[in-house]
């Protein structure tokens, strides 16, 4: 029987195309990651067929768009190991998950003297919601150290860090700038010593690995589903059901209240709680299909797949004079990150566009790491299930190309 594997480019109809006359070389995986028919087809199949207002309607239309979507939540369940569908809150995706729990349990929660542990190689989604939530209730922040271009957290100063006072330990389970790939597990164990509630930004691990919250022992996690081979504008949070339980909604109107008169409502308990008006059903049913599809090429595979091309195209890229590569140089996920001395990132990602390349170039929504690393902006190539060694070839040969235009050329 052929594996899913073995015509996995084929899957992906955006990828048969040329970009300025070659074919295009699709590296920005970690931006968003492409789309396969079967998760367009799903979409497509229930706007055809199934397309209703969820939960309230007694029509046939009705009732079975809510069993597509309410049977896209149990899927999600399943995807990451939650103990129920009622852990799950559909979202727009990881920024919004987190600003639910910043907004929701630390607006409920944190005072002042408390403290905030982020890390030094937060994305701005996870580091700009507690820093409001911050201002808001008096807490304050905390920032574990990064270990120079490795980038590796420097857990050596957890002990002194993780002290009784932090009431919430926020941390990226992959970096989407350095490729580190951090002990979620291990965090989680050593938070629920002091009594912190832990907090995961999934966004680069969702879809290039494994996944299981209960072995994790986090509190809280939270992806996108348009970085996992699946649509925008729908993600998830996943939360402990007795904190989302004692949570006060995030947002309120139709669909979240049990009660309503003049004077005062009562709320739904999660996942309807935080769940406010017409939801995003169709693009969760597409997540749903997502989860299917990952699950057909095998998520150990995926996460072998995507490690092995991110250490090969920083190997090769090592070669090239005047680099500087940031992150881990063994395991990593899927992506590298690399700047040289005297071209700007931006002028890099140009001349790839040129050869058909998608690359990525900026800060990332890095900004505070990269001026701990002395960076205004970095050039990442990142892989997904459909790339090949033969497109680190045409990286490679680009990135001589470039060089050698603006003389640097070895």
């Amino acid at each position: 029987m052929p594996s899913p594997w073995d015509r996995i480019r084929d899957e992906f109809p955006i990828l048969n195309q040329q970009v300025n006359g070659r074919p295009l070389v699709y590296l920005d995986n970690a931006a968003t990651t492409q789309k396969p028919r079967t998760v367009i087809a799903a979409l497509d199949r229930f706007y055809a067929q199934d397309n209703a207002n969820v939960h309230r309607g007694l029509h046939a239309l009705s009732m079975r768009s809510t069993n597509h979507y309410e049977g896209a939540r149990a899927r999600v369940a399943a995807f990451i190991n939650a103990e129920a569908p009622e852990e799950v809150i559909f979202t727009r995706g990881t920024t919004e998950s987190i600003n639910l729990v910043a907004s929701s349990w630390g607006g409920a929660n944190l005072r002042k003297g408390d403290v905030i542990l982020l890390t030094e190689m937060e994305h701005h989604s996870n580091l700009v919601p507690w820093q409001v939530v911050a201002q808001r209730t008096g807490a304050t922040l905390r920032y574990l150290p990064v270990t120079g271009d490795e980038g590796l957290l420097d857990l050596s100063a957890l002990d002194r860090m993780l002290t009784p006072e932090v009431k919430v330990f926020a941390f990226t389970h992959v970096s989407n700038t350095l490729g580190t790939i951090n002990p979620v597990a291990e965090l989680c164990a050593r938070a629920r010593k002091v009594g912190a509630v832990t907090v995961i930004d999934a966004a680069q691990s969702i879809g290039h690995m494994p996944i299981d919250v209960r072995a994790i022992g986090c509190d809280f996690l939270a992806f996108s589903g348009h970085k996992m081979a699946s649509v925008t504008g729908i993600g998830a949070l996943y939360g402990r059901r007795a904190l989302l339980d004692a949570m006060p909604p995030y947002q309120v109107g139709g669909g979240m209240i049990s009660r309503v008169d003049f004077f005062e409502s009562l709320w739904k308990p999660s996942p309807e709680r935080f769940e406010a008006g017409t939801p995003n059903f169709a693009d969760a049913v597409a997540l749903g299909a997502s989860c299917d599809f990952l699950d057909s090429l095998g998520r150990q595979r995926i996460r072998e797949h995507d490690g092995r091309l991110a250490r090969a195209a920083y190997e090769r890229l090592a070669q090239l004079p005047g680099i500087r590569l940031i992150g881990p140089a063994g395991e990593r996920g899927g992506l590298v990150s690399f700047a040289f001395k005297s071209v700007h990132a931006h002028d890099v990602v140009t001349f790839a566009d040129e050869d058909g390349i998608a690359l990525r170039g900026g800060h990332h929504c890095n900004q505070p790491l990269m001026k701990r690393l002395g960076l205004t902006s970095t050039v990442r190539a990142s892989f997904y299930v459909y790339n090949e060694e033969r497109e680190i070839d045409a990286l490679v040969a680009s990135m001589q190309r470039t060089l050698a235009f603006f003389g640097l050329e070895a």
